[in-house]
This record gives structure tokens, C-alpha cells and sequence, in this order.
């Protein structure tokens, strides 16, 4: 049996890569962090069939140890600082945790079991300041965030280590990934709960940033299989998109008119929840993976607002 160790494991696209790798009859390891208050919400429902193990990614002391008493085949680090209007409010946490966190696992792998397969999860963010539309794995990065920057650092220094000590390193590149278990704080889940609780009358106002960033938008769900299938393959960096790019504005109308709203009569801007650099449009080219790992676009845009929606409506049930 395969073991393998998630970092981030109580995170949106950690807990489905947990999902899945028990789905393919791993054993799974998560690290999760020590807090006074739960944070397991994504996870419960796996209570019983992982290994949790308390540790932190600022922790290099605990990471080797956790390394060596999991002996994991395979590596997936989901662990960051993934906010990224709040990284330029904690930009040297950010690099800390998203960038000099890697770092501290490829270390501890290195050390430990260096022939084990590591996935590192990088970020349409790197583009930033978009330098090709669309962008793909050799488009050169444009960083206009602290995450991003973080980000960027984690993915070179990945390429490194895999190209400096024959290290199998795999970067993934996915493109804005959403679903229900996403945090409230992103835009996306924010939108939903904010539409959701306007027409049962809970809430009047949904107060948003800027409307017009544009992205690819696509599902959590359905990205977790092919990240793992890009590591069963040779090392190698890859982009993970839709090919498809809609404005938050359209995010917005397509949310409220799901459930019969006029969003004008419930949006307001704030100013102060913009970016100081915005990352305008972001539209990946999925051509490699889909010639290599034979990857293909299931859920589109409305079908993901539809399953975001409807899942929380079911919270309230």
C-alpha cells in the first residue's frame, strides 16, 4: 500500500486530494496545525481512515520527524498562506509559510526519503501581470502579489532541487480552483453564501472589490485527479486551466440570477477590498496536459456556480 503525506490536508483542494487517494487505496497522512479552535470542518467526515499529525510548515524540527516516521511514497503540499489580498498585510508570513515552507520539505525529504514523489502546488498568481494570453508553463512569470512572489519562489526552487539532486518534484500550475469546502473569505464563496443568505432575507448588502478581474475559473473536485495524475508520470510542470476566462462581475450575475436576484440591487463597492497591484486576466492553456496526462475540462463555469450554490443552500436545510 502507497502512503502518502498532505500538508494543508484541512484546506479545500487538501481535503479532496485526501478523498481521492483513499479512493485509490492509499494509506494518508495529513499535517495539520495545533489550534485551540477547530478547523477540521473539511475533513471530518475522513475521521478514522488518516493519520493526523500536528506540525507546522514554519517548523523544520517536526517536518523531519514527521517525514520519517510516515515514510511517505508521495508528498503533496497544499500548505500556505493563500489569501492574497491579506499577503500584502502579512507579506513576511507569506514568504515564511507559502515559499520558505517548501523549502523546509524538500529539506526534510532530502534528508529523509529522497526518492519519494513531491507535488508542489503553485498558483496562476506567478503570471500576475500577464505576460501571454494564454499562459502556459513557459509564459514567464509576473508576480504582483507577496503570494505570488512566494508562490513563485516554491515553484523555481522546486525546478531546482529536482534538476540539482535528481529529486522528484512536480509543479503544478492550477488556475483558480473553487468548490463548497472553499474558505469564506475567497471571493467565490463569499459571493454564494452572500447571494444564498440576501434571499432568505439574512443579509442586504454584499460588499465586494473589484469587479472586473477575469479568470479561469474551474473545480476543485475535478483538478485533485489530475494532480495526481501528473505525479504517477515523470516530473514536470504543468498548467491546470478551463481555457475559459469570466469577470468576477459575471461570477456575481450568474450567482444571483441562479437563484432569481438582481445583483445591481445588492452590490456595493469597497475600494479598501482591492488589490494595491491587481492581477487583471488570467487564462490558462491546458495543451500539455491534456497531450501528456490526456486531462479534460468536466465542470464549466455555470455548472460550478450551480453545485457551489446548491451546496450551501443545503447547509441551511
Amino acid at each position: 500500500m502507497k502512503k502518502a503525506l498532505v500538508t494543508g490536508i484541512t484546506g479545500q483542494t487538501g481535503s479532496y486530494i485526501a478523498d481521492l487517494l483513499l479512493e485509490k487505496g492509499y494509506e494518508v497522512h495529513g499535517i495539520i496545525r495545533r489550534s485551540s479552535t477547530s478547523n477540521t470542518a473539511n475533513i471530518d467526515h475522513l475521521e478514522g481512515k488518516i493519520t493526523l499529525h500536528f506540525g507546522d510548515l514554519s517548523d523544520s524540527d517536526t517536518l523531519h520527524k514527521i517525514v520519517k516516521d510516515v515514510q511517505p511514497d508521495e508528498i503533496y503540499n497544499f500548505a500556505s498562506m493563500s489569501q492574497v489580498r491579506i499577503s500584502y498585510d502579512l507579506p513576511v508570513y507569506t514568504g515564511d509559510i507559502t515559499g520558505l515552507g517548501f523549502a523546509r520539505v524538500l529539506e526534510a525529504v532530502r534528508s529523509v526519503k529522497p526518492e519519494a514523489k513531491i507535488y508542489q502546488a503553485g498558483s496562476s498568481e506567478m503570471f500576475g501581470k500577464v505576460q501571454e494570453i494564454p499562459q502556459k508553463e513557459t509564459t514567464p512569470f509576473y508576480p504582483r502579489s507577496p503570494y505570488g512572489c512566494a508562490k513563485t519562489y516554491a515553484f523555481y526552487l522546486g525546478r531546482a532541487y529536482r534538476e540539482g539532486y535528481g529529486m522528484k518534484i512536480y509543479n503544478g500550475i492550477l488556475f483558480n480552483h473553487e468548490s463548497p469546502r472553499r474558505g469564506d473569505q475567497f471571493v467565490s464563496k463569499k459571493v454564494v453564501k452572500a447571494a444564498i443568505r440576501i434571499k432568505k432575507g439574512l443579509q442586504n448588502i454584499l460588499t465586494l472589490g473589484n469587479l472586473d478581474a477575469q479568470r479561469d475559473w474551474g473545480s476543485a473536485k475535478d483538478y485533485v485527479y489530475w494532480v495526481w495524475k501528473m505525479v504517477q508520470g515523470e516530473p514536470d510542470d504543468f498548467v491546470i486551466a478551463t481555457g475559459e476566462t469570466h469577470s468576477v462581475r459575471e461570477f456575481v450575475e450568474e450567482t444571483f440570477n441562479y437563484l432569481g436576484l438582481n445583483w445591481k440591487d445588492y452590490v456595493e463597492i469597497d475600494k479598501t477590498l482591492m488589490r494595491p497591484a491587481e492581477v487583471d486576466y488570467l487564462n490558462g492553456d491546458p495543451s500539455k496536459a491534456k497531450r501528456i496526462l490526456g486531462y479534460e475540462v468536466k465542470t464549466r463555469f455555470k455548472d460550478l456556480i450551480k453545485w457551489m450554490v446548491e451546496s450551501e443552500i443545503e447547509t441551511y436545510e
